[in-house]
């Protein structure tokens, strides 16, 4: 049987629940500051339909950071689009990759350390994160010098873990470059030599 299509009114409930949690979790001091009830107020509905809707908190959490990873989904593209051939080394590719992510990871810290604090799961069985972790696995697969490509995703990713992130920028006020550039120097420690610098990129 084919799957109705959603109702005009759920389906501008579900997008101002989104844009309202979305909103909530960037601006919040603490993720766990970002309660259900503020989210629902924000939003203009009934804290019954975000339950109903979503099931509980993690769902929902894990509803907006899936509205949010367009912009990686591109971000992913982008350098796998790029001709083997015209691709400055194999280490390039995973720094380029890991970039990326970081740069996701300091602009959602909030919405992703309460997606940690939630206990989707665990952070190693959320789909987004199965998704990454082949995504880096595959580019580490062309390094040559890398023995245990499925180990070293899990390794490389857990230094993005957006607890750390978020204690890194706010608690040590770490600027999103300087951790961009330390990102590059942890890759090339691993990898075994330091990849191409980044090029500079203002963050919020």
């Amino acid at each position: 049987m084919a799957q109705r299509p959603e109702r005009a009114d759920a389906l501008r409930n579900r997008e101002a629940v989104l844009a309202a949690a979305d909103a909530l979790f960037a601006t919040s001091s603490t993720p766990d500051s970002v309660s259900m009830d503020d989210i629902a107020s924000a939003a203009g509905v009934g804290k019954g339909t975000l339950f109903r809707r979503f099931g509980d908190r993690a769902g929902l959490i894990g509803a907006v950071i899936a509205s949010r990873l367009a912009p990686l989904q591109q971000a992913v593209q982008d350098v796998q689009d790029v001709p083997d051939a015209a691709a400055s080394s194999p280490r390039q590719r995973v720094l380029s990759l890991l970039d990326a992510s970081l740069r996701f990871k300091i602009e959602n810290r909030n919405l992703m350390s309460a997606a940690e604090d939630a206990g989707l799961s665990s952070p190693y069985q959320a789909e987004h994160y199965g998704w990454w972790h082949g995504i880096v696995r595959a580019a580490l697969e062309q390094v040559p010098e890398v023995q245990a490509a499925d180990f070293t995703a899990h390794a490389l990713l857990a230094a993005l873990r957006a607890d750390l992130v978020a204690h890194l920028i706010d608690d040590q006020k770490m600027t999103p470059e300087d951790l961009r550039s330390s990102l590059a120097a942890h890759i090339g420690n691993v990898l075994g030599s330091s990849p191409d610098p980044l090029a500079p990129r203002k963050e919020a």
